[in-house]
């Protein structure tokens, strides 16, 4: 599918996809950075702020699984397309809500809900057919370019645009997603082929799920990825539920103003696009577990760095520096994850990841409302500065030779 005449090797297959994730990424900061800032408007209840994070990343718990399965049954790229299908229809229909005078925290808590849903299908598709476009050769530089278009839009353009739309409303800020996510539809549309995996015989949904599990659970080197991941997105799953409240407005410690915040947020972004490029020389050079103690270390500042200084220069930084950190980490793991996966299998062990990786981020949010209601918000950041730098332990047990060894054992499968 790869034509060897267009940029980079990567077929104009992989660049109509490249396109539809920027916009339906840039759909998604604008939502998840808005959704907050207008629910202030509401409500300034650190549980209900950090509530909104939570309805966003449940559906992560709740339907990860039967999301991967079914990716792995459906055409992935029919998949991708309805789901953005789905949450564009769900915001118009709150943004009608809201302007006919019916907007509510209640009514954000729908949105969260219902986009965070069609997500779990959307982002797991969209993972999954990167080998089929491109081939498992290519695949470090096919997930640094998707990272990047997917960071910048998502994190970088996103959150300081989201600012701006929120201080002009609401009509602004929730009509911008629908229009995204209707031009990443049109774009999806242009994409030719069929994307459905092979399959040998009739399974149940429940024995396809288990099966992806049970790949999981007894593969050493993508279990450990996977509770290590876990563990740092719970961390900043806790943190970034409440920083809008440590940051946003004259009474919180940085005393930045809504658009200040969202380019707080896009310095995270503007790293994680320098790593998006970095990660494949990075990986050249230092070999890929050092590369992932490295830039593990550097992403869990992220989190730490709150605990020392509400100074945003300083914050933004370390922001910069973590978000690289956490493109090249993220690179590594991935591709290693789709080198070390069977295709048929590969929808159902990144839902399972997922399962794991994105649902302890609504665990997060809940802890964190939590602790900042129960012990103040300081408490949140050490905690779980302490547990996002600490998950790095588990690269103990991961060697160049144990890497090879289970890429020779995938080669067999």
């Amino acid at each position: 599918m790869c034509d060897p005449r267009s940029v980079s090797g990567l077929g104009g297959t992989y660049w109509r996809l490249w396109s539809a994730a920027g916009l339906s990424s840039l759909a998604d900061g604008v939502l998840k950075v808005a959704l907050p800032l207008i629910a202030v408007g509401y409500t300034r209840s650190p549980v209900l702020i950090a509530g909104l994070a939570f309805a966003f990343s449940l559906p992560w718990l709740l339907f990860a699984l039967p999301a991967g399965a079914l990716v792995d049954r459906l055409d992935r790229r029919r998949a991708m397309l309805t789901a953005n299908v789905l949450r564009g229809g769900l915001l118009a229909g709150v943004l009608l809500l809201t302007v006919l005078g019916g907007g509510s925290i209640w009514a954000l808590y729908v949105v969260a809900l219902g986009a965070g849903s069609a997500e779990t299908v959307y982002d797991t598709a969209a993972q999954s057919i990167v080998p089929q476009v491109v081939g498992r050769t290519r695949l470090a530089r096919a997930n640094g370019r998707m990272y990047a278009v997917e960071q910048t839009a998502n994190e970088f353009a996103g959150p300081p645009l989201a600012g701006l739309l929120a201080a002009a409303g609401a009509g602004a800020a929730f009509g911008t997603p629908v229009v995204l996510w209707a031009a990443a539809v049109a774009v999806l549309l242009l994409v030719r082929g069929p994307y459905r995996v092979p399959r040998d015989g009739r399974t149940t949904l429940r024995a396809d799920i288990a099966e992806g599990l049970r790949f999981l659970w007894h593969h050493k080197v993508l279990r450990t990825f996977t509770v290590m991941v876990g563990a740092f997105n719970f961390a900043t799953g806790a943190t970034f539920a409440v920083l809008v409240l440590h940051a946003v407005g004259p009474g919180s410690a940085m005393g930045l103003s809504a658009p200040a915040f969202g380019l707080l947020m896009a310095s995270v972004a503007a790293g994680s696009l320098a790593g998006s490029f970095l990660a494949e020389p990075v990986e050249r050079r230092l070999g890929r577990v050092r590369a992932l103690w490295v830039s593990w270390l550097a992403g869990g500042l992220t989190v730490g760095v709150l605990a020392v200084t509400a100074d945003p220069y300083a914050v933004g930084v370390v922001f910069f520096a973590g978000g690289a950190g956490l493109l090249v980490s993220n690179v590594v793991m991935v591709s290693l994850r789709q080198r070390l996966t069977p295709d048929r299998l590969l929808g159902r062990l990144n839902s399972s990841h997922r399962l794991v990786a994105w649902g302890t981020k609504s665990l997060g949010a809940l802890a964190g409302g939590a602790i900042a209601q129960a012990a103040g918000l300081h408490a949140v950041f050490v905690l779980m500065g302490v547990l996002a730098l600490g998950a790095v332990a588990g690269l103990s047990g991961v060697t160049e030779d144990v890497l090879a060894a289970a890429e020779r054992d995938a080669v067999t499968r």
